[in-house]
């Protein structure tokens, strides 16, 4: 998903990033860094409204076709019913959900907390303690090279398949996914802003 939902690289974009001062019980203040990915562009809320409009009218077109296969007393065709009917009421929903899903980034210190949303609510988290507070690595990853990397020829060179490139966080000596992105330049400027707090 660290392909689609991208971090912000820097504090100077304010919505998206903010650092806090905070303090308890009388201790000194802790800076904590909150990274929060982007939402999809403008042109997939276009797709999404497209692909309402073909589920409504697949709706449409299949509802009295549903309600027969649900009132039949044979298992397999109310099952089958039941199928279409819950696909066509969950697939907006699923398709809604990646509209709303937000990727949080809490760092402070060696303790770093990557939150997960959708429409808002927390739906998992997972807290690291790294072995450092810089303990981040970014690692090229490619799981094939196409046949145009392999003739590696000049025509070609456009075509040829870069992979991407990954953020890990090392805690108790173990490597840790955080975020992924097409651009080392972007992975490298986060590494760099996280390490800082």
């Amino acid at each position: 998903m660290g392909l689609m939902y991208i971090f912000p690289v820097s504090l100077v974009e304010g919505e998206r990033s903010e650092l806090l001062e905070i303090s308890a019980n009388g201790k000194p203040k802790k800076s904590v860094l909150i990274l929060k990915t982007y939402g999809l562009p403008m042109i997939f809320w276009g797709y999404l409204a497209a692909s309402f409009v073909v589920i409504a009218a697949m709706w449409l077109a299949s509802s009295s076709a549903i309600t027969k296969l649900v009132n039949y007393e044979d298992t397999s065709l109310w099952a089958l019913g039941q199928l279409v009917r819950y696909t066509l009421i969950l697939t907006p929903l699923t398709l809604l959900a990646f509209f709303f899903y937000e990727k949080h980034i809490q760092k402070s210190g060696t303790e770093l907390k990557l939150i997960y949303k959708i429409f808002f609510i927390t739906v998992y988290s997972k807290t690291l303690i790294l072995d450092s507070a810089e303990a981040l690595s970014v690692d090229h990853f490619m799981d094939s090279p196409n046949i145009a990397k392999i003739h590696n020829k000049a025509e070609l060179k456009q075509f040829e398949n870069k992979g991407y490139f990954e953020l890990h966080a090392l805690s108790n000596k173990k490597s840790v996914f955080i975020d992924r992105h097409s651009r080392k330049a972007d992975l490298l400027k986060m590494k760099e802003l996280l390490s800082k707090y």
